[in-house]
């Protein structure tokens, strides 16, 4: 049950290529003027907060997501469930704490909403790098990850078709953003978060009807599935082997929480609302649909354990990451109908088109921050028209060595990229934002050490970890150089991200202190209420 059958294999791959003519399509035909800056970079604020909402969702719902996380629930259960809940809190975060300022201190980029209290090049240009370095990583996964998922789906092995996939479709994703700009990319991650829904709550469906609607029974069957017993449904079984399971666990959500939601590709989005009751109620749709998801994929990721167990699954994948797909072929049954093959394949076109939209998102991001915050403000008097091509001359200049990059990891475990994205975000990014927009005495020299010292500090601590070597999944499975005990770097990290912060505004000294106090003082009404002044 885990091989799908030619037809289901045929009818993927022209629905694959269907979506990806139609998307193209989308694209071009709501691409933005040549020298219309705030249709490229914000849509113009068009769109209604339901559809932000859904673009929002469909951002923040990465294949890295979807594969990973339901990998994790179907192998490790109770620890992946948690994680799951994990992703959906730190969008409430977003939602509640920063969403609303974020809305009123930017424009176009992070670059914007750091600058707005304290002008000049040094801040954009920080903020332009902790972009690129937080989400190279995830575009990484997605796009290395990208040849194994078609060969899995299309029951091809040769390793040039698989890198062919990842150029083909790096370029496919390079096009979205160069040519549809902010609005185009939201059409296409309404479609994703849409399909993604549908597709899963159908599967749900069927999961929960083989167990007779009984989830203490699909529950039961997957602890029995998964080898582990009970332990499947306790905490600590993804971290066992470490040396403090519970902090080791403790600390791996408390990244998630804090980082996944000001990853720059989501905080963007903020920015396309066209008031600060938009921005609330597009976040609304998004923590629905965000909730939502995480009810599908724990359904089925413990319906793939439950049906087909641990040893089927880790022998597809040793990481799990095909495990949704696996748990929706199995929901189907092993003979499929027509319509139940049109249906699962509903499902692998949903997951094609998460990995498209999701890296286009990421790519519009970095090109949007490359082009905004470094060379439109390094020059003087730049036309709307040149920051236009500088801005999707960037998207190729940041999606090319992203695919070459790609086609080198992709016979690695990509696990250390994801967490590395995350703990970028919690350690550095999450520090910077909250000390920026709510700490009166904050110092550019403050907001400098955050990003670096944040940076740094995640960049080294991550290479000590089990998820670069000294285990069977890490990037270095034959070496083992591991000198730091958790997964995650975000128990150091992450009181580091702050503390730098706090330290470089405090040697900035009290005469820096004040005069940096009264520019924040000058846009504090703006930031927090919207309110501009008009003196």
């Amino acid at each position: 049950m885990t091989e799908f059958s030619s037809s289901a294999q045929s009818m993927s791959l022209v629905a694959f290529t269907v979506v990806a003519t139609i998307t193209l399509l989308l694209c071009v035909m709501t691409g933005p003027d040549r020298d219309d800056l705030d249709e490229f970079y914000t849509g113009y604020s068009s769109m209604s907060p339901m559809r932000n909402g859904l673009a929002i969702a469909g951002d923040y719902i990465s294949a890295a997501t979807v594969l990973g996380t339901g990998g994790v629930i179907a192998l490790f259960g109770y620890d992946g469930i948690v994680l799951a809940l994990s992703t959906a809190l730190s969008l409430m975060l977003l939602m509640f704490l920063l969403a609303e300022p974020l809305r009123n201190a930017g424009r176009f980029t992070m670059g914007d909403v750091l600058a707005r209290r304290m002008p000049g090049r040094s801040a954009r240009i920080a903020a332009c790098a902790v972009t690129l370095v937080a989400l190279l990583p995830l575009m990484l996964v997605q796009l290395a990850g990208t040849g194994d998922l078609m060969a899995f789906l299309l029951g091809f092995s040769g390793d040039a078709l698989k890198t062919g996939c990842i150029i083909g479709l790096g370029t496919l994703m390079i096009s979205y953003a160069a040519i549809g700009g902010m609005k185009g990319t939201a059409l296409i991650q309404i479609l994703k978060i849409v399909m993604l829904l549908g597709s899963g709550a159908v599967v749900c469906v069927l999961v929960l009807n083989k167990f007779d609607w009984d989830l203490g029974g699909l529950f039961d069957a997957a602890a029995r599935g998964s080898g582990a017993g009970p332990a499947f449904l306790t905490s600590g079984l993804q971290f066992s082997s470490g040396p403090s399971p519970e902090l080791d666990m403790i600390t791996s959500e408390l990244t998630v929480v804090l980082g996944g939601g000001v990853l720059p590709h989501i905080t963007m989005r903020m920015y396309t609302a066209g008031s600060a009751r938009q921005v609330r109620r597009s976040m609304s749709w998004a923590v629905s649909s965000v909730a939502l998801f995480v009810l599908i994929i724990t359904l089925v990721g413990v319906g793939a354990t439950a049906l087909l167990g641990r040893e089927a699954i880790m022998a597809a994948d040793p990481q799990g990451n095909t495990a949704y797909l696996l748990g929706s072929r199995a929901a189907f049954g092993t003979d499929m109908s027509t319509a139940e093959t049109l249906l699962f394949t509903t499902v692998t076109t949903a997951i094609f088109l998460t990995v498209l939209a999701s890296v286009a998102g990421m790519i519009l991001a970095c090109a949007n921050s490359l082009a905004h915050d470094v060379f439109a403000h390094g020059r003087k008097q730049l036309s709307p028209r040149r920051e236009m091509t500088l801005a999707r001359v960037s998207a190729a200049a940041v999606g090319v060595p992203t695919i070459l990059l790609a086609t080198m990891v992709q016979h690695r475990s990509l696990q250390p990229l994801v967490t590395l994205s995350f703990c970028l975000g919690a350690s550095a990014i999450a520090p910077a934002l909250v000390y920026g927009l709510f700490w009166r005495r904050y110092t550019k020299a403050g907001l400098l050490c955050t990003l670096i010292g944040g940076s740094v500090s995640t960049l080294v601590l991550m290479t000590g970890t089990n998820l670069v070597s000294g285990s069977p999944i890490s990037a270095f499975p034959d070496h083992d150089f591991t000198w730091f005990p958790f997964t995650t770097t975000g128990v150091l990290s992450i009181p580091l991200g702050f503390a730098f912060g706090w330290l470089g505004t405090v040697a900035s000294g009290r005469h820096r202190a004040d005069k940096e106090r009264k520019q924040y003082e000058e846009v504090e009404g703006r930031i927090l209420a919207g309110v501009v002044r008009k003196d």
